[in-house]
């Protein structure tokens, strides 16, 4: 056993140092782009690029992406604390993310990826504890979305969705297992996990596609409809959906141990690395999308490799290679097929969707443009394979 350890160890390091010219190449390639984007946006709340151009969303401080920005300035601050710049324009996304933390009505599902890239980062980071007050107010609010009766914490507000629940608060959840640690009390700890049981439940098939949206009976829990949510139809494989069931149940392993959870992520990866690479490694907006459709989404690959990533670590070494390996394959693909060095754009990454079906709001409805949670995951990813080296 511990030669097979051995082994398994020299093999991923191995890996890791095949791919080093890669993986430092493009950490450079990124910081280099993000000093000179970031004098522009500064402490903007970009989503999309138009005509190579970030938007920016301070008309609509609730919007769920608002923190992804601040997420990107973060990690390059982790890794050179020199660099004042980044955490005072990150300080300051969080400070006017106040107006929405204190107004009942804006705050959903999202307040996890909203304070988890801000304040738990900025309390992890710096050690002030106003960030960490706003971060256990913001899981305070998530809890508060529990339902009893169903297990489940409900997704959106509003009438005509009261009963659902999307597979995206699978990265939510972690707002509320930081907070259990932080505050010493295991009541936010058993809302997430009870809220990943009913999701592995209700949203995982047995071939590891999973469902965006889940309709529940308010009363029972029992399930009453399977919307069509971002994908193609109900039924389908929407990209990102998968990617936040890999990264989530990988996340909620770490903080929980419980195996199933692991087991969960393995068995929707192993389905979607079936899919990958039919279509060399940049996924579809949907893999079961009609052959005639043309809709990427980079941002489920860069969000895939983050997750492959976590899984490699936690498996067993005769098993990490593969994670690692397709999460490296993925990153690649994503470099030579959607990733922008110059300055004609300001995203990392383009190719990326926002919904099959883009609905009728134009300023969301992106088709094989930029998102900035793209690049979020996509610098993530390769921070990952740099802390492994």
């Amino acid at each position: 056993m511990i030669q097979a350890n051995l082994e398994g160890e020299c093999k991923l390091k191995a890996i890791l140092q095949e791919n080093k010219t890669f993986i430092q190449g493009t950490w450079e390639r990124i910081g280099a782009k993000i000093s000179k984007t970031s004098q522009r946006i500064q402490d903007g709340f970009p989503h999309t690029t138009i005509n190579g151009v970030y938007d920016d969303w301070h008309d609509e401080l609730s919007w769920w992406t608002n923190s992804f920005w601040a997420g990107i300035l973060w990690q390059l601050y982790k890794d050179d604390p020199s660099n004042e710049t980044y955490k005072v324009y990150a300080q300051s996304i969080e400070k006017k993310m106040d107006a929405v933390l204190h107004s009942y009505d804006q705050l959903h599902h999202d307040v996890g990826f909203m304070w988890l890239l801000t304040s738990v980062l900025n309390h992890e980071l710096t050690g002030y504890q106003g960030a960490r007050q706003r971060a256990l107010l913001a899981a305070s609010v998530l809890s508060s979305r529990y339902n009893f009766a169903g297990g489940y914490i409900r997704a959106w507000n509003g009438s005509g969705n009261d009963g659902w629940a999307i597979i995206d608060c699978m990265m939510n959840i972690p707002l509320l297992f930081w907070a259990s640690e932080q505050s010493n009390d295991d009541r936010f700890k058993h809302i997430g996990i009870q809220h990943a049981d009913k999701t592995l439940k209700a949203f995982v098939r047995e071939d590891g596609s999973v469902h965006h949206i889940v309709s529940f009976d308010e009363k029972t829990g029992e399930v009453v409809d399977i919307p069509r949510g971002q994908g193609y139809a109900s039924g389908s494989s929407w990209s990102r959906g998968q990617s936040w069931a890999i990264y989530g149940f990988a996340q909620t392993y770490n903080w929980t141990g419980k195996t199933e959870y692991l087991q969960a992520a393995k068995r929707i990866a192993h389905y979607v690395l079936t899919c990958l690479p039919l279509n060399g490694y940049v996924p579809l907006c949907d893999y079961r999308q009609p052959a005639n459709a043309t809709l990427l989404d980079s941002s489920a690959g860069a969000i895939t490799a983050c997750g492959l990533i976590e899984i490699a670590k936690a498996v067993p070494e005769a098993e990490k290679d593969l994670y690692l390996q397709s999460a490296i394959l993925i990153l690649k693909a994503l470099d030579e097929q959607c990733a922008i060095w110059d300055l004609s754009d300001e995203c990392l990454l383009t190719k990326a969707t926002a919904a099959f079906h883009p609905g009728n709001n134009p300023r969301t409805a992106v088709e094989n443009g930029a998102l900035i949670y793209g690049d979020y995951y996509f610098l993530e990813a390769i921070a990952k394979l740099r802390a492994l080296l």
